[in-house]
């Protein structure tokens, strides 16, 4: 696949309890009012197999996941909503919101597990070709208090469940990728009120606009 499209490509990345959901809603709605038509979509997930794997990702149970096995389930589930969503989407001029994508395998699997750069670069390589995505907002918020607010939210999933110190492994890589390529990421302070959240990311997003 080209990185030439007509559509854009936004992601949202974030750790646990960073606001992502009301921040994706804020930046449809920015871009709706606009006359820019949004795809809104989730990772993993996004069609039908790739939601099925993502509930086999998500759930909790007794069997030990084989790391290597989570992140090849992953690009899977990655391949099937490239294919069948993403990429239709961006071709016919629709710009797609995308909760999570690839630099969430960098964070989670790479920081977190702790699995080789290297196997997610070979494995994104083989999925995406040189697709990326031209901007992606990271909402950050301190650990412990993502993860307090994700807990008022739901049950947490077999990833929520991790302990502290995997979800600070994941911080710290999501800001050295955006420390890396600034032009690609905008940080975002979501440990602010939600209204100051939403003005920060309305300034990066006129970037955008053409």
């Amino acid at each position: 696949m080209s990185s030439k499209k007509p559509g854009l490509f936004i992601t949202v990345e974030g750790t646990e309890g960073v606001g992502k959901t009301s921040n994706m809603n804020f930046i449809r709605e920015n871009l709706e009012a606009r006359g820019i038509e949004v795809v809104c979509t989730r990772e993993p997930g996004g069609t039908p197999l790739a939601e099925e794997l993502r509930e086999l990702l998500l759930a909790k149970r007794e069997e030990k996941v084989d790391e290597t096995a989570e992140l090849l389930m992953m690009f899977a589930a990655r391949s099937q909503h490239l294919q069948s969503l993403i990429i239709p989407s961006l071709m016919r001029g629709a710009w797609v919101l995308c909760d999570r994508f690839t630099d969430a395998t960098y964070a989670y699997q790479g920081g977190g597990r702790g699995l080789s750069m290297q196997k997610i670069e070979q494995l994104e390589s083989l999925v995406q070709g040189q697709l990326q995505p031209d901007a992606t907002f990271v909402l950050d918020v301190d650990v412990e208090l993502g993860l307090e607010r994700a807990s008022k939210r739901s049950e947490a999933d077999r990833f929520e469940s991790e302990k502290v110190e995997f979800f600070e492994r994941v911080r710290a890589c999501y800001l050295s990728r955006a420390e890396q390529d600034p032009k690609r990421f905008f940080v975002i302070n979501a440990g602010q009120e939600l209204a100051a959240v939403q003005q920060d990311i309305a300034q990066q997003l006129e970037l955008l606009l053409p």
